[in-house]
């Protein structure tokens, strides 16, 4: 007898073999059988007739890890199809953290990943110091995905080293040698390895006081410390948004696999121009045939973004900009009141150095041949304002603002947001993406679709849509690949290269993490609001359509977009259930 028969589905098993019709028995949280099942031998029985039977979505670059705490199913991601999420990225973390520094450590993911702060101070448990109760923390607490966990090296050197001294200076040796040992027990408690952002000075995403994070000015010796642990422990990967030649040297030093970001056809996740793709293709591929194992994180979305000035904080490529939006609301309008101020942000706009929503400048993007002012503030659109005074504005241009009221269109920007005390919503206009250069990007023998970005950035963007956008957009409607080939691209390569033991794909044994959809109706869902963080805080989220069921570990998460309240997610130490 099966708990569970999926029935009359096509099976498409991220394997890249030829898809087939076939009924999937699930029993005891695992696939049990995969061929011609009576559906008498079910308790239950899911008709799949029409519809794809594929493995759950593996996501690999998210940043749930305090929202897991009050959400299980880490949305957006899980109404996505996605099963299996890896948190901690890009150096940023929870563990190790001492009683006293969790206020400052939430204050730093309050702005560089944009998470509404009254949300974590409200919904995180903080029932842990150490990364191994980190991870036995999460291990008590429901899921509705897998997790997989890096070591954030942000708050493992902060905690050896204090905050400013880490930020200031290289490790001593007595410091590296602690941060190793604190490393070390992380890998053995189950931690998948390591995660950093090495940005420089001008890193965008910065703490909360607009400086660079500890990671994004650590030595080149600190760094390969780490890489030098997972080398002894034969275990490990590390996740590198930085230049290329770092995950380079980190996977020659560790001797293992190492996730870049990031590899798109313009800009990445923050709107920063990224190189060439073809120029980093060729580069990853000859470090793969040196014995690297260097794998891109590829970007597969159009980015654009909703913000107003009240949190918004990747302006950060300009020093002007990241001084004025620094700081609560009412600092941030007293210095956009400040006449010294607005003439600085004049004259950078003036001059053409003005920044790009999400990051980078106008004058970066022009030199990185991405046209110029791509997404620049005279692209800004008001979307929203609450003020009944000025809606007349919403569904304007600010450039059109800015000549109808004969004003600077910098002063058009804060005046508008002023009076609608910051509240005012902007939008940037689509960043539309290249099909051929997607097609060279998403097939390319490296990359693995995602930067999710989830959890993050949550009144700003809505990535976490990825494997719709993917499966509907590129591969339906654009045609630049098979269902085979982007499925594998979905689950089990993401799940190779991180590390997972027995999920990203459909076999007999394998956890039945599953999603079962209809291709042809798949569709992202327009973008809302919705107030239900801890504390009231709100977010912007984005559902789907066309999905109709998705295990986990052989239980029904989510039934035709609606959350069934199952918790079945599990741990992942070491890339396996315990």
């Amino acid at each position: 007898m099966f708990d569970t028969i999926i029935r009359g589905g096509t099976v498409i098993d991220g394997l890249r073999t030829p898809r087939y019709r076939a009924d999937v028995g699930i029993r005891d949280g695992r696939v049990a059988s995969i061929g011609r099942i009576h559906r008498a031998e079910g308790a239950r029985v899911l008709d799949a007739e029409g519809l794809i039977v594929a493995p759950g979505f593996v996501d690999l670059h998210t940043h749930y890890d305090s929202q897991v705490y009050w959400d299980p199913w880490c949305s957006i991601s899980g109404w996505h199809g996605v099963t299996s999420v890896v948190i901690g990225n890009c150096g940023f973390g929870f563990a190790p953290v001492r009683p006293a520094e969790r206020d400052r450590a939430m204050l730093t993911m309050a702005r560089n990943e944009a998470v509404p702060l009254e949300a974590m101070r409200e919904g995180m448990a903080w029932d842990w110091e150490t990364y191994p109760e980190f991870l036995d923390s999460l291990a008590r607490t429901p899921k509705g995905v897998n997790l997989l966990s890096y070591v954030g090296l942000n708050p493992l050197m902060s905690y050896v080293m204090g905050l400013e001294a880490a930020k200031s200076r290289p490790a001593t040796e007595a410091e590296r040698a602690a941060m190793q040992r604190l490393f070390a027990e992380a890998l053995e408690a189950g931690a998948c390895g390591f995660s950093v952002q090495l940005g420089g000075e001008d890193s965008v995403q910065r703490d909360y006081d607009g400086t660079p994070m500890i990671t994004d000015r650590m030595s080149e010796d600190d760094l390969l410390a780490f890489a030098a642990v997972m080398a002894r422990a034969g275990r490990g990967f590390s996740q590198i948004s930085g230049p290329f030649e770092a995950a380079e040297k980190v996977a020659e030093v560790s001797g293992r696999p190492v996730i870049w970001n990031l590899l798109a056809p313009a800009t990445d996740q923050h709107g920063q121009a990224t190189p060439p793709h073809r120029l980093m293709i060729r580069k990853l591929e000859e470090a793969n045939a040196r014995g690297l194992r260097i794998f891109a994180q590829a970007l597969t979305v159009d980015v654009g973004f909703e913000f107003s000035l009240d949190d918004w904080n990747l302006f950060d490529s300009s020093p002007v900009w990241r001084e004025v939006t620094v700081g609560a609301p009412d600092e941030r309008m007293r210095k956009m009141r400040d006449p010294e101020r607005r003439r600085a942000l004049r004259e950078e706009y003036d001059a053409g150095h003005g920044p790009i929503a999400g990051g980078g400048t106008e004058a970066g993007m022009k030199a990185a041949g991405g046209g110029a002012n791509v997404s620049g503030i005279a692209q800004l659109t008001v979307e929203e304002v609450e003020n009944p005074d000025l809606k007349a504005r919403e569904g304007l241009g600010l450039a059109e603002i800015a000549a109808s009221e004969g004003k600077h269109i910098i002063d058009a920007f804060l005046d508008l947001s002023l009076a609608d005390g910051l509240h005012a919503t902007f939008v940037t206009p689509p960043r539309p993406t290249d099909p051929q250069a997607m097609a060279e990007v998403a097939n390319s023998s490296v990359a693995i679709p995602g930067v999710s970005d989830g959890g993050a950035h949550t009144k700003f963007i809505t990535l976490g849509a990825y494997p719709t956008e993917f499966l509907a957009r590129w591969v339906r409607d654009a045609g630049i690949m098979d269902l085979e080939q982007a499925h594998w691209r979905l689950s089990a390569y993401p799940a190779l290269a991180a590390g997972f033991r027995d999920r990203g794909c459909i076999r007999e044994g394998a956890p039945a993490d599953i999603v079962v959809y209809d291709h042809d109706r798949l569709r992202m869902l327009p973008v809302e609001k919705a107030w239900d963080f801890p504390a009231g805080a709100w977010r912007r989220v984005r559902r789907a359509e066309g999905y109709r069921w998705t295990l986990v570990n052989g239980e029904v998460t989510f039934d035709g977009g609606d959350c069934t309240g199952a918790t079945p997610g599990r741990l992942l130490r070491h890339g396996a259930a315990e």
